[in-house]
């Protein structure tokens, strides 16, 4: 295939669980590949020979981010594009119709129209951040287990604790500035820090874990989110069985941060506090409130990323 002499080549993208759709625009040029990294690469190849100006992806969840990151190796420019905003575009130029086909040309019509802002995220960043929250609950279940040690041990011991946990301390503090120097080396990791940190009791632990382990909050549903942290109440039916619903699978990191973290808001936020003694004055056990409280939380905070609105216009 010759190299397009067309300078404003757009592309969009339409992903599925087992297919990329791609339309290169303005060439009408329309191919699909397996979403797999033998289909990527043949989908990156084929892409690098229009260079086109801008790729956009319609943001669905996990499964447009192996192509991400093949893009961003490839130093491709691309856009993960809200799906929200795909939508409001199509219902402006009254397309209404749906293919694969004319979802990735609406897509690649959106990039070319709009001009969304170029997606600057870092995945080797991405991944040095999960990192660093993951070693950081670890720090801190160690400091928690010599703290408990200093209380029943005998005093002249005590001296084998202290020098430990002040190790603990330096190291904890050490990863936290760590995470704020890689939230502040990127603009999109910034922006999504202010807003999920403009909720009281999100602190800038739990914007961290979010924004490296859940990188497709705001570009999903409501129950696609609450499914994806691992607090959706799953039915638990067969026959005339009828058990109780209970959560299961989900990102357990994610989770137990925001549960931490609904510790703290259901001290300073007023949402959340009042929720939480709503559903206790229902009958619901302490652990079952707490954590339909971090459900409504994971709703809230997309809605948040999705709109791009900070807690108090959210709440205003």
């Amino acid at each position: 295939m010759i190299k397009s002499t067309v300078q404003n080549i757009n592309i969009g993208v339409d992903t599925g669980k087992s297919q990329l759709d791609i339309y290169v625009r303005p060439l009408d040029i329309f191919f699909s590949v397996s979403n797999d990294d033998k289909g990527i690469k043949q989908a990156i190849k084929t892409i690098q020979q229009h260079s086109p100006q801008r790729i956009a992806v319609e943001a669905t969840g996990r499964l447009e981010m192996p192509f991400i990151l093949a893009c961003a190796e490839a130093a491709l420019p691309y856009v993960i594009a809200n799906p929200i905003h795909v939508k409001r575009f199509a219902g402006a130029i009254g397309q209404r119709a749906k293919t694969d086909k004319l979802d990735a040309k609406l897509i690649a019509h959106y990039a070319e129209a709009i001009k969304p802002t170029l997606t600057q995220l870092k995945p080797e960043s991405m991944r040095l951040m999960a990192d660093l929250v993951i070693r950081r609950n670890q720090l801190l279940s160690m400091q928690t287990m010599e703290k408990n040690r200093l209380q029943i041990m005998p005093k002249h011991l005590a001296m084998t604790i202290k020098p430990i946990l002040t190790a603990f301390k330096n190291q904890i503090e050490k990863i936290e500035n760590k995470l704020i120097q890689l939230i502040k080396s990127c603009p999109e990791y910034q922006a999504k820090n202010d807003i999920l940190q403009s909720m009281p009791g999100i602190g800038k632990i739990a914007a961290a874990s979010l924004i490296s382990n859940l990188p497709e909050l705001g570009y999903i549903t409501n129950k696609q989110a609450a499914a994806l942290v691992g607090v959706a109440p799953m039915n638990r039916e067969s026959g005339r069985y009828k058990g109780l619903r209970k959560i299961q699978g989900g990102r357990a990191q994610v989770r137990t941060v925001l549960y931490m973290a609904m510790m703290s808001a259901m001290q300073c936020n007023p949402v959340f506090k009042s929720t939480y003694q709503r559903l206790l004055a229902e009958g619901k056990p302490k652990k079952v409130a707490i954590i339909a409280c971090v459900r409504k939380m994971v709703v809230i905070l997309n809605a948040m990323l999705r709109d791009g609105v900070r807690w108090a216009e959210k709440t205003a």
